[in-house]
């Protein structure tokens, strides 16, 4: 019988913004075998965090060991693993499709369907930009694919722990100030 493959996981971790973060994350992330699906990096409401979204196909003893490694760094703040969490997780994708006149219509209702939208047209091409869940960028390529996907490009997913307050005060933040 074929192993199974470990589920993605989604871990967001919250780092100082200094200069070789990233790459000291994912480095111990390489180090330990795991293949990263997904990396977003991005600045937050505080000056000097910010906040890596990785995406890493583990079960839930591997899940345990990359968020105690990443802990063990001495830039990063905070590390949670939102793979059972209520969380939102989102990515932005920008598809150029072929859309000569005669499919046109058809490329524009299906991008209405989809609630993604046009942000450039060509005589030849459209892009389009649709954000949400990876099943509905993946639905909406799918979709495309007999009009001919010229180009894909896409974020990787980003998350948030959905309702109430923030789970962990980032210092100088004004959660912190609300916790104390």
């Amino acid at each position: 019988m074929p192993n199974k493959r470990p589920a993605p996981r989604t871990f967001v971790a919250t780092v100082e913004d200094r200069p070789g973060v990233l790459n000291r994350v994912v480095s111990l992330i390489r180090r330990r075998g795991y293949n990263i699906e997904s990396l977003a990096v991005g600045s937050t409401e505080t000056p000097s965090v910010s906040r890596i979204t990785l995406v890493v196909q583990a079960d839930e003893d591997t899940a345990r060991r990359v968020r105690a490694s990443l802990l063990k760094l001495v830039d990063v703040l905070h590390v949670e693993d939102l793979t059972s969490a209520p969380s939102v997780i989102h990515e932005l994708a920008l598809v150029k499709v072929f859309a000569p006149d005669h499919t046109r219509n058809e490329v524009l209702r299906i991008c209405e369907a989809f609630r993604a939208r046009m942000v450039d047209l060509s005589p030849a091409t459209i892009v389009l930009e649709i954000t949400g869940g990876q099943d509905r960028i993946e639905g909406l390529l799918e979709v495309l694919r007999p009009f001919g996907v010229a180009e894909v490009v896409r974020t990787g997913a980003i998350a948030m722990v959905r309702g109430g307050e923030a789970k962990v005060p980032v210092p100088g933040s004004q959660a912190e100030e609300v916790a104390a």
